[in-house]
């Protein structure tokens, strides 16, 4: 993150659906910005360089869903592999960041919100990007390097 003017755009990736969160040009506050419904990979790219050009985005951050000891899983292949076709059709350099937590968090939110089950639904996604870009707007430089176990 050595440029410090732009957006950085949250990804919470899934095989379906896409959260996206944005910062503000300054990075000190995330917000929810879609969830985008995948399409197919003309679609795909057509929607991702869209927004970097639309929103300034110079930086995107995938969560990273890992195991509770910090060992990844078969969605954070799954997620590794989304982020490196993003960088590729963007130009864009992608970071990892690990979003243990995220999703039930924000489902969390959304039910102390009273929210009817499709209106959660229609908002979990970009809500977990959203945590999890905050997150990573206030983490140190040293704790993005490799998400680790809880324990240590």
């Amino acid at each position: 993150m050595k440029d410090e003017s732009g957006r950085i755009a949250g990804i919470d990736f899934g095989t379906v659906r896409i959260g996206i969160a944005l910062s503000n040009p300054s990075r000190t506050i995330a917000s929810p910005y879609e969830n985008y419904t995948r399409r197919g990979p003309e679609h795909d790219t057509r929607r991702f360089v869209r927004l970097v050009d639309e929103e300034d985005v110079v930086l995107f951050v995938v969560g990273l869903p890992v195991h509770l000891s910090g060992e990844e899983s078969q969605k954070s292949v799954e997620a590794r592999q989304f982020g490196s076709w993003l960088g590729e059709v963007t130009g864009v350099p992608v970071e990892f960041f690990d979003e243990r937590f995220t999703s039930s968090e924000a489902e969390q939110h959304l039910l102390e919100a009273q929210m009817t089950k499709k209106r959660r639904k229609r908002r979990l996604d970009m809500l977990a990007a959203q945590i999890m870009l905050t997150a990573y707007l206030q983490s140190t430089e040293q704790s993005r390097r490799s998400p680790g176990p809880l324990d240590d």
